[in-house]
């Protein structure tokens, strides 16, 4: 870019709320392995100085995690946990003793590892980043330069980066970050979920922005998925006046969520830990409709004990009251491994062992989840409802709630997020108390799209219509059977889709607790009439693009300021 900087537009995917003006900051790329790096000749040694490399970013990163905020502490953790993976470190042996030298060696074996997660999909495709940050710190400190990494912001700016690892992206604050645009990601990456989080503007998949030069004063729209380089006087006065228009339409929503005219959308929070739980119960939350469990059981040689999940799952229902707490069975198996209940190699993973295939083959690691619930329920008397993941028979909706029920506790559900379990929807609930939908892989299986491929993100726009077509058959089933159905993927927390759910029958929302209030606020804006005209106009338009713009066509001037 050179004459063209001085104003230009870029277009991305909005993947969280709101706007800025600032001056932008480039991360710098991580140095890359040298083409012409000389073979080892002593692998033994080469690996020892690696191993010592890789315990230094684990160091490292533990330092940072330690000085982090409580929801940054956790993800730097992690990437520590990975530094020190054996598994890690025995393949970048091999690349050695195959001759390579040390910073090919450590990029090869990552390679090798990220492909696997990528295939598998899921929470393990969503490591890949973490990995590659690992990557990027060891061959810096092989190469002997400074490790990369977001630069210190003496000033509020906008960062820009190819893609920001979870260890970058868990430091920032409101105070020096304005915005964040990366050239890579989607909807569901880390990015973008901790962006929405903390309520800082974000955009994705922005190709060219790395090319602008730093300190170029910018503007970042959130929610349009458009950034602006050396915005006009007028452009930042009107970013600023829907920055202001926003605040207002927001600072009216509180209670539980509701239609205009009075039909109830219960506003809960996605969960993954008991300190997420925490965190979320101090929020205008109705309760939680999806608390993720895989935490207590990934990284770990041997399944933790019933006493142990018993504890954290007291913790979590205890901080929530007589809120509903909606939670999911390990979702677990091929697309996120475990060591003690790892199945073997598939063909296929995305589509393997996983969620309650596994449950059904590993009936152990099962039972002992549903003992620790029912203990935990009978500590606390909470409203607790446990549903299933990759539910797609009658057969296996059967099964679970069997196990459920015999254990004394309350309500049993599914998720649908295989398209079977939509289209038979009616056939399953007649098995169970409700469902939630998870649209996230819902979509993916829909639209035979893996979810963690940014170059796919056309076809993973939550306002597809073929997805509402596929949500609307599972609402049908719902509302024959008299069952509720929820919605707990991403597209639970966009103002405009939340009207569609609405109108197609969804009782319930589940989003992190930082999009709640632009949700009460769109649903308190229409009637229930008007959300089902919405979803109609949505069904009936050719892409997603154009579901969207029917629906803000149709919605009240408010909603567009609160994307």
């Amino acid at each position: 870019m050179t004459g063209d900087v001085l104003h230009t537009t870029f277009h991305g995917i909005g993947v969280s709320a709101g706007t800025a003006v600032g001056p932008l900051v480039i991360v710098t790329p991580a140095p890359k392995a040298p083409t012409d790096e000389a073979p080892t000749t002593d692998a033994a040694a080469a690996a020892d100085v690696v191993r010592g490399v890789l315990e230094d970013v684990a160091v490292g990163l533990e330092a940072r995690a330690a000085k982090a905020s409580d929801h940054a502490r956790p993800i730097l953790e992690a990437g520590a946990m990975m530094a020190r993976d054996p598994g890690l470190a025995m393949g970048i042996e091999n690349q050695l003793k195959a001759g390579k030298g040390p910073t090919t060696a450590v990029t090869a074996a990552v390679e090798e590892i990220c492909v696997m997660f990528e295939a598998l999909g899921g929470y393990m495709a969503e490591r890949v980043t973490d990995l590659r940050d690992v990557r990027d710190r060891a061959v810096a400190r092989l190469l002997g330069k400074p490790e990369p990494g977001v630069p210190t912001l003496t000033v509020p700016s906008i960062l820009a980066a190819h893609d920001l690892a979870p260890a970058e992206t868990a430091t920032l604050t409101t105070e020096t970050c304005l915005g964040i645009i990366t050239e890579a990601g989607g909807p569901t990456s880390h990015t973008a979920i901790l962006a929405s989080q903390l309520g800082i503007p974000a955009v994705v998949q922005a190709v060219g922005i790395m090319a602008v030069p730093v300190g170029t004063r910018v503007a970042i729209d959130g929610g349009v998925g458009e950034i602006t380089v050396n915005p006009t006087a007028e452009e930042s006065a009107m970013l600023e006046e829907r920055k202001r228009r926003r605040a207002a339409a927001l600072a009216g929503g509180t209670g539980n969520g509701a239609t205009k005219d009075g039909y109830p959308v219960a506003l809960l929070a996605n969960i993954g830990t008991a300190d997420d739980a925490r965190k979320a119960a101090k929020q205008p939350v109705e309760g939680v409709g999806l608390f993720r469990t895989e935490f207590l059981f990934l990284d770990r040689d041997t399944m933790p004990t019933v006493e142990e999940q018993t504890a954290t799952y007291t913790e979590v229902f205890e901080a929530f009251g007589t809120r509903r707490i909606v939670v999911r069975t390990l979702d677990a198996g091929a697309d996120k491994p475990l060591k003690f209940a790892d199945l073997g190699p598939e063909e296929n993973p995305a589509l393997g062992r996983r969620g309650i295939r596994l449950g059904m083959i590993r009936t152990d690691v099962m039972d002992a989840q549903l003992e620790a619930l029912a203990a935990a329920y009978k500590a606390t008397g909470a409203d607790v409802r446990v549903m299933a993941p990759m539910i797609a028979t009658q057969a296996e909706a059967t099964w679970f709630a069997e196990k459920v029920r015999a254990l004394g506790l309350p309500k049993v559900g599914v998720m649908i997020e295989v398209p079977a379990a939509a289209i038979r929807s009616r056939g399953i609930l007649y098995h169970v108390d409700f469902a939630s939908l998870g649209t996230n892989d819902l979509q993916q299986y829909t639209m035979a799209a893996d979810r963690m491929q940014g170059e796919l993100a056309d076809l993973l726009n939550p306002w597809e219509p073929a997805l509402l077509d596929v949500v609307a058959l599972a609402c049908e089933g719902g509302q024959a059977m008299g069952k509720p159905i929820g919605v707990c993927g991403e597209a639970g927390g966009d103002p405009g889709l939340a009207l569609v759910l609405a109108g197609l029958g969804v009782s319930s929302l589940s989003m992190a607790p930082g999009k709640v209030p632009a949700v009460r606020t769109a649903l308190g804006l229409h009637t229930l009439t008007q959300c089902q005209q919405m979803a109609a106009a949505a069904r009936a338009a050719t892409d997603a693009a154009g579901a969207k713009a029917a629906v803000l066509k149709m919605a009240d001037p408010v909603l567009a300021d609160l994307f």
